[in-house]
């Protein structure tokens, strides 16, 4: 009997299969969450002790014009994946973005905050949200942002790659949390150990912007930061409208007893080493 991994092979599923011995994270070509007909039948053979989905729909622009398959993965089939978890009595646990809310708070958005999404991907994870809660009270969802990692392509990992080629212009008046992937697991994990239920915020400390982020990284790297020079972001328009502001805070990690996530830029040092060994 083991714990469920979807998403095994992404950014924070990789993380997830790092701290949860033995779990089983089968491929697309086993359990596809766009088609939410199998996953029930994937379920009832394998009977998961827990499940934790990484699985996601994460391409902001092009939800745009696949909203339809983006709440299928993000919303439909998790709560397809909840109401199993419910029916069973295990831990089910599914992590969901800032991209939740519009942007337009002038301070970090708590886990009571209502939400608004203000593009398609939002709007899938919200629908996602509402689906898990509604199959499943004791469902625990996180809500996470810019996540980074030093063993995916990310953010980082971009800016870094085109900075050793060529100068280029960053967002600088978008506000958020980096997330390092191995971070968001280890502290997922450790809220639903500890039982935690409903929406919990979890991000690296430390609000920045895109520019910020991408300097700090280029800085790392040992490239002339000087190679990366700010934008707003009607400069860089995109099919996705984002959020000026989606710091995440978190209202609930005292009450449950639950440390708080690091500074990003404690982890980014060691982040930016492994992408360039």
């Amino acid at each position: 009997m083991t714990a469920l991994i979807t998403g095994g092979t992404g950014q924070v599923g990789s993380a997830l299969r790092a701290l949860v011995s033995g779990a089983d994270a089968p491929g697309r070509g086993l359990l596809d969450l766009s088609e939410p007909a199998g996953i029930v039948p994937y379920l009832d053979a394998h009977r998961p002790t827990a499940i934790l989905n990484a699985a996601a729909y994460t391409a902001v622009d092009r939800a745009e014009e696949e909203e339809e398959l983006a709440t299928t993965v993000n919303g439909t089939s998790v709560g397809v994946l909840a109401e199993w978890a419910a029916r069973h009595e295990v831990p089910f646990l599914t992590f969901s973005t800032d991209y939740v809310f519009d942007g337009t708070s002038p301070a970090p958005y708590p886990e009571d905050h209502p939400v608004d999404p203000i593009n398609a991907y939002g709007r899938s994870k919200a629908a996602g949200e509402a689906a898990a809660l509604e199959a499943n009270p004791d469902a625990l969802i996180v809500r996470t942002s810019w996540v980074i990692s030093g063993t995916h392509p990310n953010f980082v990992a971009t800016i870094v790659r085109i900075a050793r080629e060529r100068t280029l212009s960053v967002v600088d008046d978008q506000w958020g949390c980096p997330t390092i992937n191995t971070d968001l697991a280890a502290a997922a994990v450790g809220a639903l150990r500890a039982g935690a239920t409903g929406i919990l915020h979890l991000a690296n400390q430390g609000p920045t912007t895109w520019f910020r982020l991408a300097r700090a990284a280029v800085e790392h790297a040992g490239i002339d930061p000087g190679r990366v020079s700010p934008c707003a972001t009607a400069d860089y328009p995109t099919p996705a409208r984002r959020p000026a502001n989606s710091v995440l805070v978190s209202t609930r990690l005292g009450a449950l007893g639950l440390p708080p996530l690091p500074p990003w830029t404690a982890g980014l040092p060691a982040l930016v080493r492994r992408l360039t060994a």
